[in-house]
């Protein structure tokens, strides 16, 4: 078996990898290994999925396999794994509030470690890893935020361990923190807008607004 065939296989098995695998730094600068990886995926109506902004690869159908297997309409077209709808609701949440902000940090490449450090050549510093970048939420400011929409506590832990279980998220005991695949499966480019310009929008808006006021308030003097 050669490396491109192992690491197709290693892929469907695992569903994803992460980029500091083997083959995967291989596939990732050699042209010709990931062109022959490219080329045997689409032959199954599969792709290669990978982004510079996460930490794990994986794999998803083709546009032309996913409308003749899961239909062109209805929640069949974008969702293979039997996501009920207050599910997917809560998987766009959890996306907007954990990679919108994680991309911002590493477009400006600044880490989490060092919101107040200024830089005169940003863009000439390394891309921050997803780890040191992207924020943990905590499961009861969730529940207390988005609850009442999405199905209370039953349904929130209910879809919690649903979207655990596919890796969109990992939980640390009442922290939600990025899972491997929420950075790879969920398309920036169409989701981003629809949700800085839509239905979210005044949400993260207030919610940024309080995040830049509680270092104004510690640093305030006592009245």
């Amino acid at each position: 078996m050669d490396d491109a065939a192992l690491l197709i296989s290693e892929l469907l098995a695992r569903r994803w990898l992460p980029r500091s695998h083997r083959l995967v730094k291989r596939a990732l600068v050699d042209a010709e290994l990931f062109a022959q990886v490219e080329q045997r995926l689409a032959q199954v109506g599969l792709r290669f999925m990978d982004s510079i902004y996460a930490d794990h690869v994986g794999l998803a159908l083709l546009p032309a396999a996913q409308n003749a297997v899961l239909g062109e309409a209805g929640v069949g077209a974008n969702n293979n794994l039997e996501l009920p709808r207050d599910a997917q609701a809560l998987l766009i949440v959890l996306w907007a509030l954990i990679v919108l902000p994680k991309r911002e940090r590493q477009t400006s490449r600044q880490a989490m470690a060092e919101p107040g450090q200024s830089d005169f050549f940003p863009a000439a510093r390394p891309l921050p890893d997803a780890a040191s970048t992207s924020p943990v939420l905590s499961y009861k400011a969730l529940l207390e935020d988005y609850g009442a929409q999405l199905g209370k506590k039953l349904r929130l832990d209910a879809n919690l361990k649903l979207l655990e279980r596919h890796g969109f998220i990992l939980r640390r005991q009442d922290e939600i923190a990025e899972g491997p695949l929420l950075d790879v499966l969920l398309d920036y480019d169409v989701l981003a807008p629809r949700i800085l310009d839509g239905a979210l929008a005044d949400v993260l808006a207030r919610e940024k607004a309080a995040q830049e006021l509680e270092p104004n308030q510690a640093l305030a003097p006592d009245q």
